[in-house]
């Protein structure tokens, strides 16, 4: 049964209630492979974006922090490190593969942290809660961006912050080059390495369908963030977006 509401997937129209689905089988095909591939796909630069996203955190000893959308668990481990023990950092996902992964590499690296399988549109989580909420590259695939950042918004204490680290529109006159990188060589190396070359083909075109830093920044403003302010990273490829709840 449909809604007739519908929303993209990639360059694809379908129902908005299938999203969500189809979302996850994209990352559960992915997620033993997510790490390698990043580093493939960006030639290690996603580590430096990360790298930067934690450093504009700047989370202190005691810090409660929800990291969604969280992955294989790089932003969470490094806010725990910085949180402490008298800190409190959650690792969510949507999806249970990718929370999985990310759950055992914390215990890997010695970190017993709270982890959470949700939905970012319908968060578990009190008001006025957190200090910060953190999501890299979670959020272009979620079907209601605007309820999303609306939860983000009501769990964050007044003087939060919200960090969204995303692939973004890159600087015009490399798009040529860009596009060709994206439609031809990541699906390749989604073959090679992942053996799905369908999952980064959609990559490739959910970054295409997701606001431009402009519009994005309008978003978290329309959410009820302010001060916001935009980061643009790989010359536009990236950007880091941020707002405060005042």
């Amino acid at each position: 049964m449909t809604t007739g509401q519908s929303t993209h997937f990639g360059f694809r129209s379908v129902d908005e209630h299938e999203k969500a689905a189809k979302v996850a089988d994209v990352f559960h095909s992915v997620a033993q492979r997510y790490d390698v591939m990043n580093d493939l796909m960006s030639a290690g630069m996603h580590r430096l974006w990360k790298a930067f996203t934690i450093a504009r955190a700047a989370v202190r000893p005691g810090a409660r922090v929800l990291d969604i959308a969280g992955g294989t668990g790089d932003l969470a481990h490094a806010f725990a490190k910085r949180a402490g023990s008298g800190g409190e950092v959650w690792l969510t996902d949507i999806n249970a593969s990718m929370l999985g992964v990310g759950r055992d590499r914390l215990l890997d690296r010695g970190q017993i942290l709270p982890v959470a399988l949700c939905d970012a549109e319908q968060l578990p989580f009190p008001g006025d809660y957190f200090d910060l909420v953190t999501v890299a590259f979670g959020l272009r695939n979620m079907t209601h961006k605007d309820r999303a950042l609306a939860e983000m918004f009501r769990v964050l204490k007044p003087g939060g912050r919200v960090l969204v680290l995303e692939f973004s529109r890159i600087w015009e006159p490399l798009r040529p080059i860009y596009d060709a990188y994206s439609f031809k060589v990541l699906p390749w190396l989604g073959q090679k390495v992942a053996q799905d070359a369908d999952s980064y083909r959609y990559l490739a075109e959910s970054i295409r369908m997701h606001p431009d830093q402009e519009t994005l920044k309008g978003m978290l403003e329309a959410a009820g963030f302010e001060r916001s302010v935009v980061f643009n990273l790989a010359a536009g490829a990236v950007a880091l977006h941020e707002g405060t709840k005042l």
